[in-house]
């Protein structure tokens, strides 16, 4: 039973903790609040609702850190948990107990004002997020009896990124300006995102065992990913959907197959020197600048915008889905080409078929041989120079009764956005 004892002008009170041994809290002014207190902790021991004071006094330092490393995650979202404690957590609240930021809201109200000020909505929401994570972990290791981060407003809610829709056109001509910058290594892998809507990770993870000729697919299986500066290879997909086969329309599978026969090491897609891809290397070096256009550039077809900002995930994925929703395929399909798994029971009842397999198929030969068509007679001429073979397959497709006029006018009502 909680008992009080004075020391000096204060009030201290004693208490039994769960294990037995006694616990102690100083600095009441009087005895009854003292003993108040000590009667609340043990009943909240009789309830097994009991904190013990002393854990909230733990620093948020080291409790942040042995949370982190004591979470299973992949090597791309241990990186991010990284660069947010190192960046904004720690520089903020390294030495904060984790009871005085139960007790600072205004301070975190304060810290994610402060966010704002030199971050997106997006990367306050996810740095943030982190925040949260380490607080609801002290929730549930009884040091805190409540996560102070809940009920702090992150986002206006009126944020929503807009995504930029690319045309196959736009592909095409973003695609030939990375031959002239890159090589052929660039050309084939812009238009690899654009008709397959494979993730980064997953292109670059390539090898040349990982496609079937027969079957015209690539599979995606083991994605190659980037975090903190080292390459990863991952044991599985992002998701169990995006384990699939992906299979190639006519023109891509004559350009992959030369690709593969080219290559000498382990993986298709590598830079110049044979090493492989580095994203943020080659987004600021060759991406952006043919699609953002480069204006003092010697080649004048090399100057001016396509789409300015857009993204690979952009040109790839939001692009793709885009165009085979506006041909009217299935949605199962779109998402088993993009290795999304389908809402709903939908994903009980939907499956691909063998039909639909092949209109995926005709509509990406048909934007091929639409985005060619629309080109300049000059710049057809300069494809096929860089890409004989696709002269071959072109002329083919068109004998089959594939659109030839200009596809200007039927791209722009898909994505009027794109530019």
């Amino acid at each position: 039973m909680a008992y009080a004892e004075r020391r000096g002008r204060w009030w201290r009170v004693k208490y039994k903790k769960p294990d037995g041994s006694w616990a102690s809290e100083p600095g009441f002014e009087t005895k009854d609040s003292a003993l108040s207190w000590g009667r609340d902790q043990e009943s909240d021991i009789r309830r097994n609702t009991w904190i013990d004071p002393g854990h909230a006094k733990e620093r948020f330092g080291p409790f942040a850190e042995e949370v982190f490393a004591a979470v299973r995650v992949s090597a791309t979202t241990r990186a991010k948990y990284r660069s947010h404690l190192d960046q904004h957590l720690l520089p903020q609240w390294e030495h904060w107990s984790l009871g005085a930021i139960l007790a600072g809201y205004l301070d975190i109200e304060q810290w994610v004002k402060d966010l704002h000020k030199e971050l997106s909505e997006p990367s306050v929401a996810s740095v943030f997020a982190s925040f949260s994570k380490v607080m609801e972990a002290a929730v549930k290791a009884r040091k805190l009896p409540a996560n102070p981060a809940r009920g702090v407003r992150i986002t206006s809610g009126e944020y929503e990124p807009e995504h930029q829709v690319a045309t196959p056109l736009q592909t095409l001509r973003a695609a030939m300006r990375l031959h002239e910058s890159f090589g052929h290594t660039g050309f084939v892998l812009a238009l690899l995102n654009f008709y397959t809507g494979a993730r980064w990770s997953e292109q670059i993870g390539l090898g040349p065992h990982d496609y079937d000729e027969l079957r015209r697919a690539i599979a995606v299986r083991t994605p190659l990913t980037e975090a903190g500066g080292h390459l990863h290879r991952r044991k599985r997909t992002k998701t169990p959907a995006g384990k699939r086969w992906i299979q190639l329309p006519s023109f891509l599978h004559a350009l992959h197959t030369e690709l593969i026969a080219s290559c000498e090491g382990e993986h298709v897609f590598t830079g110049p020197q044979g090493g492989v891809l580095r994203r943020g290397n080659f987004r600021a070096r060759f991406w952006r600048p043919a699609w953002d256009g480069a204006p003092t550039h010697e080649v004048v077809w090399m100057r001016r915008p396509l789409l300015p900002g857009v993204t690979f995930n952009e040109a790839g994925r939001h692009s793709l889905r885009t165009q085979l929703a506006a041909a009217g395929v299935p949605e199962v399909a779109r998402a088993a080409r993009l290795g999304h798994r389908v809402p709903g029971m939908a994903r009980v009842y939907e499956h691909v078929t063998p039909q639909m397999e092949e209109h995926v198929l005709s509509v990406l030969a048909s934007l091929w041989a639409q985005s060619v068509a629309a080109l300049t007679p000059v710049e057809r001429e300069r494809l096929f120079s860089m890409a004989p073979s696709l002269g071959e397959h072109y002329h083919e497709d068109t004998k089959n009764g594939l659109p030839q006029e200009p596809a200007s006018k039927v791209i722009s009502q898909i994505s009027p956005s794109a530019g």
